[in-house]
């Protein structure tokens, strides 16, 4: 296990398919729906709730429950208002980044169909070349080319629509995955992943596995925050993405310093479990898989503060997978590090037994 490629041509495929469909925070159930068929050989049956978090399960009577878990949602923009002349601006779902808009393609959801469109700008010819004016929220524009308001209407967009980017899943350099949406569509991808070795490597867990990709996490992780009163988990091990801080522009005194491709990244914080943590620690050095480590003064802004704190508190930690370019529509991990990040999660559901509280005042 420990020399073995783990991504197949097959597992490549399903995460080229997961991240160029569409998922934006609030309409992620298209995209469980092909995380389910894939992950549907796996495991023994699935759980879902009224908002769209999905959960494959495995040993679904098993008293004692392990969650690993990813979020499937991805940025996107709402249409808040079209102007007589058939323009349209936006407002933010999720954390989207307006200095990136200007000059990128958009798809608008309708119920229509989808609609093209473009975020204009005005050509460097124009511009007051002593006073740039930079994007901002309140200036960034979507022009569908409609003529008017009447025209934006009848083509079915209005205001609620939700726009998403179109940019596609691509390969850079052989070994550099790129698009939009890996934070944290890779998520899924992992712990699915997981699931899928556990199957083929014939690894029977004594306790009930909870493989959870869940919704809304990029406006408040909030369907973590009702599927864990769902599960009732008694560990939970969250996946997510953190920043490359190796590229220009990013302060290491601030940011800390972790990069792709040295492999996956273990929290220090208030919500992760020490204990836990430490078998995740024990566990990649047992096994010789890389790892770097990063710290969170308060919360960690994951999936992780979400079920560490419900119930009474969840044995909780978080796995990290670097990234490159964060909420752009080229987002960059490294192959080597998504390798890895699920083999440490699955080595340590092996290192984990039935019932154990890692209590520390066991």
């Amino acid at each position: 296990m420990a020399t073995k490629k783990i991504l197949t041509k097959k597992s490549l495929d399903f995460f080229e398919k997961y991240l160029n469909n569409a998922a934006p925070t609030g309409y992620e159930w298209e995209g469980q729906k092909i995380w389910m068929d894939y992950l549907k050989p796996y495991v023994d049956t699935f759980i879902t709730d009224t908002y769209g978090t999905a959960v494959g399960v495995i040993n679904p009577d098993a008293k004692f429950k392990v969650v690993i878990e990813g979020h499937s949602d991805e940025i996107s923009w709402y249409v808040n208002y079209i102007t007589d002349n058939g323009l349209l601006y936006v407002i933010r779902n999720g954390g989207s980044d307006h200095q990136i808009a200007p000059s990128k393609w958009v798809n608008i959801h309708t119920k229509n169909g989808m609609v093209k469109g473009v975020f204009g700008w005005p050509a460097i010819h124009t511009r007051d070349k002593g006073k740039e004016t930079p994007p901002k929220l309140d200036n960034i524009f979507i022009d569908i080319g409609a003529k008017d308001k009447e025209e934006v209407e009848k083509m079915g967009v209005h205001v609620g629509c939700v726009i998403t980017y179109p940019d596609e899943f691509q390969i850079l350099n052989g070994d550099k995955f790129v698009c939009r949406a890996i934070d944290n569509r890779a998520g899924g991808f992992m712990v699915a992943e997981v699931a899928r070795l556990l199957h083929e490597n014939k690894k029977k867990l004594p306790f009930g596995l909870y493989i959870t990709n869940a919704v809304q996490e990029e406006i408040g992780l909030r369907g973590a925050e009702m599927i864990t009163q769902t599960i009732k988990p008694n560990v939970a091990i969250i996946t997510d993405v953190c920043h490359d801080t190796t590229t220009p522009m990013i302060d290491k005194k601030t940011q800390g310093h972790t990069e792709i491709g040295a492999g996956p990244v273990i929290s220090y914080a208030p919500a992760v479990q020490n204990k836990l943590r430490e078998r995740i620690l024990e566990t990649a050095e047992a096994n010789k898989i890389p790892f770097q480590r990063m710290a969170a003064s308060r919360a960690t802004g994951t999936d992780t503060d979400a079920f560490a704190y419900s119930n009474g508190g969840v044995a909780s930690a978080l796995i990290s997978l670097p990234l490159r370019y964060m909420h752009t529509t080229v987002e960059m991990v490294h192959k080597d590090d998504v390798e890895n990040v699920i083999r440490l999660i699955y080595e340590t559901l092996l290192n984990i037994k039935d019932g154990e509280t890692f209590s520390y005042f066991d």
